[in-house]
């Protein structure tokens, strides 16, 4: 006999897509039970995990219309791509409160790595925003909504809201 708690963190064919995030959010909200936990993730970690939260948000703003996958992969790739986030970021700053703007010291403070196809400043600029959306992706998901809805993300243009 399963228990009710086995059976609320299943997610059944008639749940939403993103339940499996909800379910995992949920973990390791509680794994990371302190601040001080928190701290103990190293910035590149966040950016990490952030890279793929602000993929998906972008996947899933250009879902619709249905298009070609090449089309899909060639909008999302323009959006993720370093050169677009460190434009996103300048975007937002405005909107950032200063806990929020020390995670992004954090994360561009951490980004030493050296691209060739571009200049460094903008790569620490890309991954101080990724690493401010792990940072909330685990810490604050309805704060972390709340900046995304800052971009108005069109699936035929590239339109950004101020």
């Amino acid at each position: 006999m399963r228990s009710k708690e086995e059976e609320s963190s299943e997610f059944s064919e008639t749940e939403s897509a993103l339940c499996w995030a909800e379910v995992r959010f949920r973990q390791l909200s509680a794994a990371i039970d302190s601040q001080s936990q928190l701290q103990q993730i190293s910035p590149a970690s966040l950016a990490y995990l952030g890279d793929a939260v602000y993929e998906l948000y972008i996947r899933s703003c250009y879902l619709l219309p249905p298009k070609r996958l090449k089309d899909y992969h060639q909008q999302v790739v323009a959006q993720v791509r370093a050169e677009s986030q460190a434009a996103i970021l300048q975007l937002l700053e405005p909107h950032l409160s200063d806990p929020e703007l020390e995670i992004l010291r954090r994360g561009r403070n951490a980004a030493t790595t050296n691209p060739r196809r571009l200049d460094p400043k903008i790569y620490q600029q890309a991954s101080s925003l990724e690493t401010l959306m792990g940072y909330l992706y685990l810490t604050n998901p309805q704060r972390l909504t709340q900046l995304l809805t800052y971009l108005e993300l069109n699936p035929s243009s590239k339109v950004i809201k101020s």
